[in-house]
């Protein structure tokens, strides 16, 4: 049996580097399905999401060492994952010749070509709908809707305003609600 994850042993733990090894091993195990999720979501594609888990994990343990424990172990990898998953979403951009404002065509088109996506069709076309949303509020409305997290922990994350945040999710839930509407 595995032991049980606690945040502040393993925060102290990675700061040993007798026992960092085995601790990241931890983080990665912990967190491995919610920031694949997380990343999933963003790029739709499961080779994509879990070539960016990767990185994350990657660019985490190559950070160990400046990691101080400030910020909660979930914060600093969400926060990894993000970036990671912005920087590939920009390459694929300039890669589709994609307008920096333009809509994100070859997500929709990924989504619909998705081996993995095992959803019905109502699951569909709130994909659909969550893909054409820009992508500040794309990713703020899958982090807090499905993934659950405090507007708090996002602005943690992300580095911008409650207020900001809700605002965003506010005209992402308006704008999901608008295409559902149209497509009835």
């Amino acid at each position: 049996m595995s032991p049980v994850y606690n945040e502040e042993i393993i925060t102290a733990q990675l700061q040993d580097p007798r026992r960092c090894r085995e601790a990241f091993s931890q983080v990665v195990s912990h967190y491995s399905e919610s920031l694949y999720w997380q990343i999933r979501k963003m790029v739709i594609s499961h080779d994509d999401a879990d070539d960016l888990l990767q990185n994350t994990f990657l660019k985490a343990w190559q950070s160990i060492g400046y990691f101080r424990g400030e910020a909660r172990i979930s914060t600093w990898l969400y926060r990894i994952a993000v970036n990671e998953t912005l920087t590939f979403l920009s390459k694929q951009r300039q890669q589709n010749n994609v307008p920096i404002d333009g809509e994100d065509s070859f997500l929709i088109e990924r989504l619909e070509s998705d081996e993995w996506f095992d959803g019905d069709e109502a699951q569909k076309l709130l994909q659909e709908a969550i893909v054409r949303l820009p992508e500040k509020q794309r990713l703020i409305f899958n982090m807090h809707y499905f993934d659950e997290l405090k507007y708090e922990e996002i602005s943690r994350i992300l580095g911008t305003s409650v207020g900001g945040l809700k605002a965003s999710y506010h005209h992402a839930v308006k704008k999901i609600e608008e295409y559902l509407t149209s497509i009835d």
